[in-house]
């Protein structure tokens, strides 16, 4: 395999691992939801939703969530400019640096909520369902940029 077919290949990592963090994120949300079921519930209810331990899971989806989003952010942003020799400044650029910082923002709120935080979790909430809102349509405007590559492709095959 030369450079340039790991240029090429290279550009379907960050779609492949961006489609599987919005399915992460939405697990996350079910997580998320099963906590709050867990803070609500009385009872053998509540003993049995304590059992699943969704809050040490959610905190674990959400850390890797976190650490992947931001290296697959870098990542995309360093293997366009390697192909390309810029960044193409649009607005799937723009709303994806700004999602990273929801995400870092919304994970930094967790000692607060560990502390019974009423605002931080309504905050964390707040910015995670912004931050979902913004990822799908990350991933119809991906979708575009891959289709704009494939014809790039196949222009530079003919």
């Amino acid at each position: 395999m030369n450079l340039e077919s790991i240029k090429v290949y290279a550009q379907f990592i960050h779609p492949l691992v961006m489609w599987g963090l919005l399915a992460l994120t939405i697990y996350a949300l079910y997580l998320g939801i099963k906590i709050q079921k867990t803070r609500t519930a009385q009872g053998d209810e509540k003993k049995e939703l304590i059992k699943g331990q969704y809050n040490v899971k959610h905190h674990q989806v959400g850390s890797a969530l976190l650490s992947f989003m931001v290296i697959a952010a870098i990542g995309a942003m360093g293997v366009s400019y390697i192909n390309n020799g810029k960044l193409f400044v649009d607005a799937h650029l723009i709303v994806g640096l700004g999602m990273t910082g929801l995400i870092a923002t919304s994970a930094s709120l967790t000692p607060f909520m560990q502390k019974g935080k009423t605002w931080a979790r309504y905050t964390h909430i707040a910015l995670n369902v912004t931050l979902l809102g913004l990822f799908g349509w990350q991933a119809i405007t991906g979708i575009q940029i891959i289709q704009n590559i494939l014809g790039k492709l196949n222009t530079t095959a003919s």
